[in-house]
């Protein structure tokens, strides 16, 4: 009626914005709605941070909201705990989370004990957050997926996110959460544009925690990862869908709590499941997917064994075409769902 009436009609409009972005994003708009909220990590003020990530917050909010610390992961991860007992809420970040193993006792004995041992009644509300996983170039010292580690510990919450909406949706609601939260990013996705939908340009868009999506629907196989293998996966599926295979492509986006039950309805549509993650394959991400599938009813629904795509079992070379064949790539994943499906 209004378009018979001349009158124009607004559609939604999606840009582009990289991870980069959508995380300062979501860092500017949580410390401008709560006073309490404040970031505090290696070279995160006056530097811009590392990665841009806190690019232009030290100018806006000052000394107080953005601190710079001392290189001394144990020092000052100690700090934003003992911070948001006190009711603070601290976004602390790791220049690398293979460096948060410094500060491992503040995670796991002080925060997320403390909170969980307490049923809640101690709240401590902190974001442990920075890259994760392998990057480029940069060895064994700062190549480690920690999903495995942290989404090993009760008290703790853990999330992974792979686009743009991903990032900033899962970092407010880490911020907004009263639980200590792990955020696990990547660094070869910070510079990767993503659409980002008009509603998650609202200062009020929030991901929840502990729910996946679907960023890919299909009939022959059930493809499951967080983080960067989500596009390998996507690609995957894009080359496997010329030959006829339609996979479906769960991101998990959260690795604890696990939505398990995504994962479920999807094995019992396509009957057949592949586990991608960039992790080391002992007691990863992918064997506990595998294990709650054969424990659970979607078992029933299996017609092959469940697969698994992970990093090598080995330390993270340096050398690029090393490199290259620890990390799993499209062509990984392609022999594993034809492995599945038998073909």
């Amino acid at each position: 009626l209004q378009q018979r009436r001349g009158l124009r009609l607004s559609a939604p409009v999606a840009i582009q914005v990289t991870v980069r972005d959508a995380l300062n994003q979501a860092l500017d708009e949580e410390l401008e709605r709560d006073e309490r909220v404040f970031l505090l990590g290696e070279e995160v003020a006056q530097y811009d941070g590392a990665y841009k990530i806190s690019r232009g917050l030290w100018k806006k909010y000052g000394d107080k909201r953005v601190i710079d610390t001392p290189i001394s992961e144990m020092g000052f991860a100690g700090i934003a705990v003992g911070a948001a007992m006190a009711g603070l809420r601290p976004v602390c970040e790791f220049m690398t989370f293979n460096f948060s193993m410094q500060a491992i006792d503040q995670v796991i004995n002080s925060a997320a004990k403390t909170c969980y041992m307490s049923a809640g009644s101690i709240a401590v509300p902190i974001v442990f957050r920075g890259p994760n996983g392998a990057s480029a170039g940069v060895a064994a010292q700062h190549s480690q997926c920690f999903a495995a580690w942290y989404g090993h510990c009760p008290g703790l919450k853990v999330v992974s996110p792979w686009s743009a909406e991903d990032a900033k949706g899962l970092l407010k609601a880490s911020i907004r959460d009263d639980n200590p939260v792990v955020m696990l990013e990547s660094e070869l996705l910070y510079g990767v544009p993503f659409e980002m939908s008009e509603q998650a340009q609202s200062k009020e868009f929030v991901i929840p925690i502990g729910k996946a999506k679907i960023e890919r629907q299909g009939t022959h196989v059930t493809l499951v990862s967080h983080s960067r293998p989500v596009g390998h996966c996507m690609e995957a599926a894009a080359v496997l869908s010329k030959e006829g295979v339609e996979c479906e492509v769960i991101n998990l986006r959260t690795i604890r709590p696990m939505d398990i039950e995504t994962v479920e309805a999807s094995v019992a549509k396509t009957n057949h499941l592949v586990t991608v993650e960039g992790g080391w394959p002992q007691f990863g991400v992918g064997a506990e997917i595998c294990a709650r599938i054969m424990e659970g009813p979607a078992f029933n629904y299996l017609d092959a064994p469940a697969v698994r795509v992970t990093g090598a079992d080995v330390p993270m070379p340096y050398a690029k075409i090393l490199e290259d064949n620890c990390i799993p790539q499209v062509k990984d994943i392609v022999f594993a769902v034809k492995k599945a499906l038998n073909i």
